[in-house]
């Protein structure tokens, strides 16, 4: 089974419903072997959210902790049918990860539509966007092709979130046929922990099995460490590392 040494979703308790600091994320993953982590709260839209001064003072957190690279990053709320997200231009141009997601509580667009691939292409439209994160949800289904080929073109990531097997069981089998649909059509993937306490950074063996059992290529999980993220990334931005 792969070995994934970079964690590019991962909370603090910074967001309230999340229970560990940077350190503690940090350290677990350096007991792992991990090569970076990015931190990526939820951006403020969100109930439970930091407040923006959050995002403005990322810079004083430390590149390295236990020997475990520091990416900055967020995760953004899509809160409407556009795909627009709640965070600013000014602070998303210093993030090294950008995580959009669709969350229930401040999503404000059409509720029950059959597709929300639109949305999911406004988003990718956005050049600050990295990763789709968790749009396995049942909540919001979306025709795959033109949104994964949509990201393959515009070197950006589809997730496929661990926490989803634990979280959002009812996502699961939405999870399965996109990283099916990923393989057929060799479309770049993260496989995220999605943590929310330190003990779940790099815990991928849920997602990671499923991944094994419709013989997921290992080429294609973009985040299996640093160096393949830089790269993948590489023509539309730098990150850290």
């Amino acid at each position: 089974m792969v070995k994934i040494l970079t964690d590019t979703h991962c909370h603090t308790c910074a967001s309230t419903h999340a229970y560990s600091t940077i350190k503690e994320n940090a350290e677990i993953a350096a007991s792992r072997g991990m090569e970076a982590i990015a931190i990526t709260d939820h951006a403020p839209e969100i109930p439970d959210a930091p407040h923006i001064w959050h995002f403005e003072n990322l810079s004083a957190i430390p590149r390295e902790i236990a020997g475990v690279k520091i990416l900055y990053g967020v995760e953004a709320n899509i809160i409407d049918d556009s795909g627009k997200i709640d965070m600013p231009e000014y602070l998303l141009k210093k993030l090294d990860i950008v995580v959009a997601s669709i969350h229930n509580p401040c999503f404000y667009g059409t509720k029950d539509r059959a597709d929300y691939a639109d949305t999911y292409l406004g988003v990718l439209d956005n050049p600050y966007v990295d990763i789709i994160g968790h749009s396995g949800s049942a909540n919001y289904p979306y025709s795959h092709d033109e949104v994964l080929l949509k990201a393959k073109k515009l070197h950006k990531l589809i997730e496929i979130n661990a926490h989803s097997f634990i979280a959002r069981k009812q996502s699961v089998e939405n999870c399965r046929a996109i990283a099916q649909r990923c393989k057929e059509l060799d479309v770049g993937i993260a496989v995220n922990s999605d943590a929310h306490i330190c003990f779940d950074t790099g815990e991928y063996s849920h997602a990671l099995k499923m991944l094994a059992e419709i013989e997921f290529p290992e080429e294609l999980i973009m985040n299996r460490d640093l160096r393949t993220l830089k790269e993948y990334f590489a023509p539309r931005k730098t990150i850290y590392g």
